[in-house]
């Protein structure tokens, strides 16, 4: 279960003992980066984080070139074959490859390190190790490129000592909790009854398995590996003039690929709604910046069987506030907490209950990322494609991230059960595309200008709202679809024009003129004594 990213940076690469000066002048940073797993005899306890004394960060950083010309394609087929290789669990649990030889004078760094290292949350903060806010950053100092060295090993017994050492520990964190909480009884039982109410859901979730589709089947161990880039001003157009998050329009656009994909494969998508497994990070901000993963997971929709986009994203932020005004995100806290006390046995039964399987369909997580170019070695990171990991029995995970004015997105799926991932990826270019023609005939003005490079705005980033673009140019035929959606439930402000309602099944596009269904319209519009008032409905002209 490692997770990792692409990244791309411009300029000519630097040299590979550069690049290892660079990361062993910033280990000290990180030190888990030098620790590996110990576990107690006979598991006697959970395993332990110790220094490794044979660490070589020349195993760890890896050199490699891609063939002639250097595609792209290459450099994704490269991070897929990584993605594929398993970690060694006798050593740090984490690997960076400089790849040179990519067009465009580009290089290219691929990171990959265990989930259990960092959540995608507090990666952000580690990523400040690597990076600098300036091409000049500072050069490592003699100090820094010294020889480390490791703590003593422990032995057996020392290691069977530091698990009852930290039962005890926890053990006595949770009676000085427990008397804080008798001296407030009220807030006590509250809390009591959030908790117990979340772990009900999430064990009400796991008698309602999400559907059988061909997304959840037998995985092998070959990886496929895809992008999309998008901008982050076309989500904040989309969530600000149709309401939502950028979160929503996430799993809308995902969404609108998935039905496209499934339909595309012979699978009728009436009635069909898949759950993503969404992380949430449970560190608090005090916790910023700390080692070790505070991850936990709630189940987001995806309603493939809605045709219209703008109805689409309706309906997910409405399932989303649902899911954060009820006590499931609390139930898989108190379950993430259980971490510290459990034994072994006791952890993995809770964590299957979190993390069943069967819960879900594919992985979706979205990290926001730093709004401000960042350099390494003087070079500028251009593009940031993360890498997340396949459950048992799913061929597919998504993985989104923002930087500097962009959205970068990574999918992840098996080689065998997703030969067509490339048709997924290019659902969600239309995906995004279909939204922002909604939202601009819309008529409401945007809220926010794009802080892209303008050498991108030809991408629809910072374009004003009138500006002839390429998603109104491809998708102009699908204006129709969601012009003016949404506005009725968010209020347009524009003179108290009424809009008309989105359905959840659209409307037939159009209705034959000659015939006996005909000729009944044509008497009902006789009949009436004044025109229809209000705009005409979406999807169809009058009737005549």
């Amino acid at each position: 279960m490692h997770i990792g990213a692409v990244l791309i940076f411009e300029g000519p690469p630097p040299a590979f003992a550069d690049v290892l000066d660079h990361i062993r002048g910033r280990l000290h940073l990180v030190p888990r980066y030098r620790q590996k797993l110990a576990t107690p005899p006979l598991d006697t306890g959970r395993p332990l984080w110790v220094d490794d004394p044979n660490f070589n960060l020349e195993y760890h950083v890896r050199h490699a070139a891609l063939p002639s010309p250097g595609t792209e394609a290459h450099l994704l087929q490269l991070a897929a074959r990584i993605a594929s290789q398993q970690l060694d669990r006798a050593k740090p649990l984490w690997e960076c490859w400089l790849v040179e030889g990519i067009v465009d004078d580009r290089f290219a760094l691929i990171l990959k390190n265990h989930h259990s290292l960092v959540d995608g949350i507090s990666g952000v903060d580690l990523a400040a190790v690597l990076f600098d806010l300036t091409p000049d950053g500072p050069p490592p100092s003699e100090e820094q490129l010294e020889p480390w060295r490791a703590a003593p090993e422990p032995s057996p017994a020392e290691l069977v000592v530091a698990g009852v050492r930290g039962f005890v520990t926890t053990t006595a964190e949770l009676a000085t909790r427990a008397i804080a909480a008798a001296a407030q009884p009220t807030r006590t039982l509250t809390a009591v009854r959030d908790v117990a109410e979340g772990v009900g859901e999430i064990v009400w979730a796991g008698l309602n398995p999400a559907p059988e589709t061909p997304l959840n089947v037998p995985i092998g161990p070959h990886r496929r590996f895809s992008v999309v880039r998008q901008e982050l001003s076309d989500y904040k157009l989309v969530k600000d003039t149709l309401g939502g998050t950028v979160n929503d329009v996430v799993l809308t656009v995902v969404s609108g690929a998935l039905a496209r994909w499934l339909r595309l494969r012979g699978i009728r998508t009436e009635g069909l709604e898949l759950r993503a497994l969404v992380p949430v990070s449970v560190r608090t901000k005090d916790e910023r910046g700390a080692l070790g993963n505070r991850l936990t997971v709630m189940r987001g929709p995806l309603p493939v069987f809605i045709d219209d986009p703008v109805a689409r994203l309706h309906f997910v932020k409405e399932a989303m506030d649902g899911l954060k005004d009820s006590k499931q995100a609390v139930g898989a806290a108190t379950l993430a907490s259980v971490n510290n006390l459990a034994p072994p046995t006791i952890l993995a039964q809770a964590s299957r209950l979190n993390f069943s399987t069967r819960l879900f369909n594919l992985l979706v997580t979205n990290v926001p990322g730093p709004q401000l170019p960042l350099y390494v070695l003087g070079r500028r990171l251009v593009d940031v494609f993360p890498i997340a990991f396949l459950p048992r029995n799913h061929a597919l995970a998504i993985a989104i991230m923002s930087y500097d004015g962009g959205i970068d997105y990574g999918l992840l799926g098996d080689y065998d059960a997703l030969g067509d991932i490339d048709v997924i990826a290019e659902g969600i270019e239309d995906g995004l595309n279909e939204l922002v023609v909604a939202a601009r005939a819309d008529g409401r003005p945007r809220r926010r200008r794009s802080r892209s490079k303008p050498a991108e705005a030809e991408n629809g980033a910072g374009a004003g709202a009138g500006a002839g673009t390429e998603a109104e140019a491809g998708n102009g035929a699908e204006a129709g679809n969601g012009a003016g959606s949404g506005a009725g439930e968010n209020g347009s402000g524009q003179d108290g024009d009424e809009q008309p309602e989105v359905g959840i099944i659209p409307r037939s596009s159009s209705r034959p003129k000659h015939g006996p269904s005909a000729d009944m319209r044509a008497k009902r519009m006789r009949g009436r004594s004044a025109p229809p008032k209000g705009p005409p409905r979406r999807g169809g002209a009058l009737d005549s």
